[in-house]
């Protein structure tokens, strides 16, 4: 790798950060970034070998006041640290004066909900003639019937589900318990899918591979991308797109915060309302339905 032409002092071990950096195998793409954000950072310290945190702090506020997005300034600031954390593992720093220092947080975002036609229709034409199919179509029908997480789908045991009750105990963040409603088509797709299932003798998990020990969270993950694919789906599908639905679409259907709340498994109910993304023109609906002035008529 070539020697930067860069004279800043704290920028003297640039060129070996770099080194490091492409030894571990970082994409050209982010050693570039890297090289552009310290070159930009030098432009912006005092001209000294240990910047203090004031300077870095000023560096960010600069960075900001020129219009850079926050997920650009937590990038930066991400590259800032790990090169301050190269000096200090050399012993060329006294103190980490990074230390602490937060670049804004960024906004928590949610992935869109599924059209609830075409899902549905998906569903109902999925075909379920090997255990694969048929394990890949329950699996869809309970995260998206019930609203599991992905962990909680893949930590399962076939003990946790009473097809017969028409419930699915779960087992969620924090260790807390829950029981959730199974739908009709998920208890027929459960029931379709056992017929077929393969499991070691000792193995308890309600979704297993071909070699019947339990299936992977990163397997299900690709087992639910290429059922979407198959299904016709132009975007990728995940579980989190899935669960977002089941809470969308129960949420616009019965308008009950708090059931969806208990049934998701969420805390705070603030959780629950940033998490359903409740639409203003629903909203605007249910204030006309409920709210006592707004259903009085107009007299005169």
């Amino acid at each position: 790798m070539k020697t930067l032409n860069t004279t800043h002092p704290f920028l003297h071990a640039l060129t070996d950060f770099l080194c490091q950096q492409q030894q571990l195998n970082r994409s050209e793409h982010t050693l570039n970034a890297y090289r552009r954000d310290l070159i930009e950072l030098g432009t912006l310290l005092p001209q000294t070998r240990e910047p203090t945190r004031l300077d870095f702090q000023a560096a960010l506020k600069k960075c900001s006041q020129q219009g850079n997005s926050e997920a650009t300034l937590a990038r930066k600031c991400s590259a800032w640290r790990q090169y301050n954390t190269f000096l200090l593992h050399r012993g060329c720093l006294k103190t980490d004066n990074m230390q602490g220092l937060k670049a804004p947080k960024l906004p928590k975002r949610l992935p869109r909900a599924i059209d609830c036609e075409p899902l549905n229709q998906s569903l109902d034409n999925s075909k379920t003639d090997d255990m694969f199919s048929a394990r890949d179509t329950a699996m869809v029908e309970l995260f998206y019937g019930s609203g599991l997480r992905l962990s909680e789908l893949a930590a399962l045991n076939k003990q946790h589900i009473f097809l017969d009750e028409g419930w699915v105990d779960v087992m969620g963040k924090g260790r807390k318990q829950r029981r959730i409603p199974l739908t009709s088509q998920s208890i027929v797709a459960i029931q379709h899918y056992l017929t077929m299932r393969v499991a070691t003798p000792d193995e308890t998990a309600l979704f297993t591979t071909q070699n019947g020990h339990r299936i992977g969270v990163r397997q299900i993950a690709k087992r639910l991308d290429f059922w979407a694919k198959k299904q016709g789906f132009a975007q990728k599908i995940t579980p989190h797109m899935l669960r977002h639905s089941y809470a969308s679409h129960l949420l616009q259907a019965s308008r009950d915060l708090r059931a969806v709340q208990d049934l998701l498994g969420h805390e705070q109910l603030s959780t629950t309302q940033i998490y359903t993304q409740l639409d203003l023109t629903h909203l605007a609906q249910v204030y006309d339905e409920t709210h006592p002035r707004a259903k009085r008529k107009n007299k005169g």
